[in-house]
């Protein structure tokens, strides 16, 4: 059996994880269209940055797999935990750049949404974790 997503495996982790996103890009939104300015540039950055690590080491790849050199950066950027510790972090310190908050928000909901479609964490050779 291949390694791809399987759509009829909806799962009530799925489902939690569609409800988050949602939340989130809902809360992004507000937050972009109230502050505007920066906050457009890092939502729109770390909506995309984290699959750019798929890029390192791109010809070593293949039939579905990340290069072994780009798993340790593909599984750093999609570790739910970095961008609620920037959130918290944010939410508790006396900084008032409200990019960095939106950036935090954006980070989680790209994480998020990989999770509600079935993406997750990579394994040393480049495939996912089933």
């Amino acid at each position: 059996m291949s390694h791809v997503l399987a759509p009829g495996r909806f799962t009530a982790q799925r489902a939690g994880w569609a409800v988050l996103a949602a939340f989130l890009l809902a809360f992004l939104a507000f937050e972009v269209v109230k502050h505007g300015g920066w906050s457009w540039a890092t939502a729109l950055a770390l909506l995309i940055a984290p699959d750019l690590t798929m890029l390192i080491g791109a010809s070593e790849g293949g039939n579905g797999k990340l290069s072994p050199k780009a798993v340790p950066f593909y599984n750093a950027m999609h570790w739910p935990w970095i961008p609620l510790a920037l959130l918290v972090g944010y939410s508790f310190s006396d900084l008032d750049w409200v990019p960095l908050f939106t950036a935090g928000l954006a980070w989680l909901l790209h994480i998020a949404v990989d999770r509600a479609f079935g993406y997750g964490m990579r394994e040393k050779d480049g495939s996912r974790r089933v």
